[in-house]
């Protein structure tokens, strides 16, 4: 499982990054343009709605478990996306998880 997790950390590093450089090579670096592609239509926003939502509740839960380094997981979140953040904690902390009584 934890080469699953890796696998998927570096699958949700890469895969984003290559949509992220073809829109800024395309329409340059200017956030507040970024900001609003997000939201161009009903299906864009409803998926930028939900991954926010799911951002703001894994940090919630990195948070509310004592997670060491609860900061790296946020950073991450915001300059890749959660798809690299999640399975990222995932992979650091499956030891820990799978050593705890049940």
């Amino acid at each position: 499982m934890k080469l699953f997790f890796l696998l998927m950390t570096m699958i949700g590093a890469v895969v984003p990054y290559v949509f992220f450089i073809g829109y800024f090579s395309e329409q340059g670096i200017v956030l507040t343009s970024f900001i609003a592609a997000l939201f161009v239509n009903g299906a864009a926003a409803g998926f930028t709605v939900d991954l926010l939502i799911a951002s703001v509740v894994f940090w919630g839960y990195l948070f509310s478990q004592g997670t060491e380094k609860p900061w790296l997981y946020i950073i991450v979140n915001l300059t890749i996306g959660l798809s690299c953040a999640l399975p990222l904690y995932c992979y650091l902390t499956l030891d820990r998880r799978e050593d705890q009584p049940a």
